[in-house]
C-alpha cells in the first residue's frame, strides 16, 4: 500500500512520472473528498499565520476506498476547514497524520525523503548517518544540538507517527528507500 505526500507544487507531474511507470496514481489534496480536515492555525505572540492550517483530521476510510481500488493516492499540503476555507499545512505533517490514520487500517511505514540520507551526525558529512533514533536519542540530539532547525518538526512527527500505531518511520533520500537512513523507533 503506498500514499505518497509531496510539499510542492508539482501534482501533475508526480502523477504523470508514477503513470508512466504503470502505477495508478491519483493527484488530491487534503481537501478533496474531505480527506482531510483542518483548522486555521491561530495567533501566537500576535502572529497571524494567515492561512496556515493545522490537521484535526485525515478520513481513513476514504483513504481506503482508493487504496482498495488499486490506485495510488499522491496528496498535495492543502487542506480544508470544513467551512469553504483551504489552508496550507506542512507535508510532513500531513504524511505523519496520514500514516497514523492509515496504521488502524493497514501495516504501515511512513518514509520521508528529503535532500540527505538520513539525520546526520554532522551536517557536512553525508556518511555520518544515524541509523536509529529513539525518544530518548532525539531528546539528547536536541539538547547537545546536533538535531536542530528544520529536522526537529520531521523527526517529532515520526516519533508521534510511532507513538499512533505506525510501525516504522524512515528518513532518507529518495533513491535510498529500502537502502539506509535513519530508522524512527
Amino acid at each position: 500500500v503506498v500514499t505518497m505526500v509531496y510539499g510542492g507544487l508539482v501534482n501533475k507531474n508526480i502523477v504523470a512520472q508514477l503513470q508512466s511507470l504503470g502505477i495508478n496514481a491519483i493527484g488530491l489534496t487534503g481537501a478533496d473528498m474531505d480527506v482531510i480536515r483542518s483548522h486555521k492555525r491561530p495567533l501566537k505572540d500576535g502572529v497571524d499565520f494567515g492561512f496556515v492550517g493545522d490537521v484535526d483530521k485525515v478520513n481513513a476510510e476514504r483513504l481506503k476506498t482508493l487504496i482498495d481500488a488499486g490506485m495510488t493516492p499522491v496528496l498535495a499540503p492543502l487542506t480544508h476547514d470544513g467551512a469553504g476555507t483551504m489552508l496550507n499545512t506542512n507535508a510532513d505533517t500531513i504524511a505523519s497524520e496520514t500514516a497514523r490514520a492509515l496504521a488502524a487500517l493497514y501495516d504501515v511505514t511512513l518514509v520521508y525523503c528529503f535532500e540527505k540520507p538520513g539525520v546526520l551526525a554532522n551536517p557536512d558529512d553525508d556518511t555520518s548517518v544515524i541509523p536509529t533514533i529513539t525518544r530518548n536519542d532525539f531528546n539528547r540530539l536536541t539538547a547537545d544540538g546536533t538535531i536542530s532547525g528544520g529536522m526537529l518538526p520531521k523527526i517529532e512527527n515520526a516519533l508521534a507517527a510511532v507513538d499512533a500505531g505506525v510501525k516504522k518511520v524512515v528518513i532518507t533520500k529518495a533513491d535510498s528507500i529500502g537502502k539506509g537512513g535513519t530508522v524512527i523507533q
